[in-house]
Order: C-alpha cells, then sequence, then structure tokens
C-alpha cells in the first residue's frame, strides 16, 4: 500500500466498458516519487490524504473479471499520528 495526496481529476468521456463507475484521480505518493492514476471508488477530492493498492491486488478487489486497473484508492487518510 502508499500513502498519497490527490492532486487533480482525470475526466475521459470514452473508457473501456471493463472499467467500474467511479472517478480517476491523480495522486502523489509521500516522498514525492513519480505521481499515479489512481481509480477511485469513495469519492475522494483534491488535497484528501489516501491509501492506495497497486498492482493485481488493486484489480482482485472487483468482482468477476479483473478490470484493466492497477492503482485503487481503497482508504481516505483523516490523521496520522
Amino acid at each position: 500500500m502508499i500513502k498519497a495526496r490527490v492532486t487533480g481529476r482525470i475526466w475521459s468521456t470514452k473508457k473501456l466498458g471493463e472499467v467500474p463507475p467511479g472517478s480517476i484521480l491523480e495522486v502523489i505518493p509521500e516522498g514525492g516519487s513519480a505521481p499515479l492514476l489512481a481509480f477511485d471508488p469513495l469519492g475522494c477530492g483534491e488535497g484528501e490524504g489516501v491509501i492506495v493498492a497497486t498492482g493485481s491486488v488493486a484489480a482482485a478487489w472487483f468482482p468477476g473479471k479483473a478490470p484493466p486497473i492497477d492503482a485503487l484508492i481503497i482508504g481516505s487518510i483523516d490523521e496520522t499520528q
């Protein structure tokens, strides 16, 4: 899992039918590495801290045939200690 911050929303009027309803957000992983595009089923907003699962774990979360998603927002960070 990766701790990241949402930096923007990606708008796409066309996408594969296998991609479920939801948003695609640009996130910057903690530590300043390259931005990722992550599927967001939670409705997170810009500036919000999030937890991202990547790889086959992200796609396996969806029931049935895995969609072509390799980064999934699985949590919104309320606070850190």
